[in-house]
């Protein structure tokens, strides 16, 4: 009876392109469904570690530009401790060091058998962190949507002169930042930069990462130091209306020298953060 029900199912016209239609029309049929796409795989950006800074920073730092900057489509989950570690080329301790920070940051959540996971929603208030580090500057310049205001030749401005000595102009980019989930404007800058360095910059590079990534991993700018400088001002009426703050309100004034490995100031940032948003802290290291 089995053999004979076998034959009989197999030999209808058209039996099996009738079950993979009914199979399409609904669950009844059997039909299991196609499992959505895989998001790519969190990848985190590569780091060349400078041994006189604290290894968990660097890897902090890096680790959060990497999130901040991610596609809006990449998996939620990090890697293992040691698939990090291993990425960075540094202990399971250093690694597990810069984890924490980052959680106490809010920007990550960690499960005990289940991993490592971004959180949708990061801190709203980020802390403006300077340790020497180039990557620290990338860290806290990401994850912020950024439209281009404008940018072009320019004249050196007369309190940029000392920094671009044999230059006649400059060229010019302003950018504003928002909040990737608010909209809600956090900073506006301006960086002058060496003409024959803007040469070569894409302008829609700088819509999807800070100036300082574009100069060194884009345009291969070999980086020597980043002098900054962050100062307490109060909101001019450019700075008011963009960041929707009231006129002469306090605000954070940053800038910062990048120079190339000849010495050269290649460019000048100067970025306006809204005081009720950024704090600023330094760490000195007693070694």
């Amino acid at each position: 009876m089995t053999q004979s029900r076998e034959r009989s199912g197999a030999g209808r016209p058209g039996s099996g392109r009738d079950t993979a239609a009914d199979g399409d029309a609904g669950a009844g049929a059997g039909a299991r469904p196609v499992p959505a796409p895989a998001p790519p795989a969190f990848a985190p950006d590569s780091l060349v570690l400078n041994r006189k800074l604290p290894l968990w920073y660097q890897v902090s730092q890096s680790l959060r530009a990497s999130i901040l900057g991610r596609p809006q489509d990449a998996s939620a989950r990090l890697p293992t401790e040691e698939q990090l570690a291993a990425h960075y080329g540094v202990s399971v301790l250093t690694m597990r060091q810069a984890l924490k920070e980052l959680e106490a940051e809010g920007l990550i959540s960690r499960h005990r058998r289940r991993g490592t996971f971004i959180e949708p929603r990061a801190r709203r208030v980020s802390p403006v962190r300077l340790l020497g580090s180039v990557d620290a500057i990338v860290a806290q310049q990401s994850g912020e949507a950024t439209t281009i205001l404008g940018h072009g030749p320019t004249a050196v401005p007369g309190d940029l002169a000392e920094f671009f000595p044999e230059c006649a102009e400059v060229t010019c980019y302003r950018r504003l930042r928002r909040d990737g989930e608010s909209d809600e404007p956090t900073n506006w800058a301006e960086n002058a930069v060496r003409p024959d360095v803007a040469a070569r910059i894409d302008v829609a590079d700088l819509e999807r990462w800070p100036m300082t990534k574009v100069l060194r991993d884009v345009v291969g700018v070999r980086i020597s130091r980043i002098t900054d400088t962050v100062e307490a001002r109060l909101a001019d009426p450019v700075t008011a209306e963009l960041l929707q703050v009231p006129l002469l309100s306090p605000i954070l004034h940053y800038t910062g020298v990048t120079y190339d490995a000849e010495g050269r100031a290649v460019d000048v940032a100067r970025i306006r953060y809204r005081g009720d948003r950024f704090s600023f802290s330094v760490t000195v290291e007693a070694h």
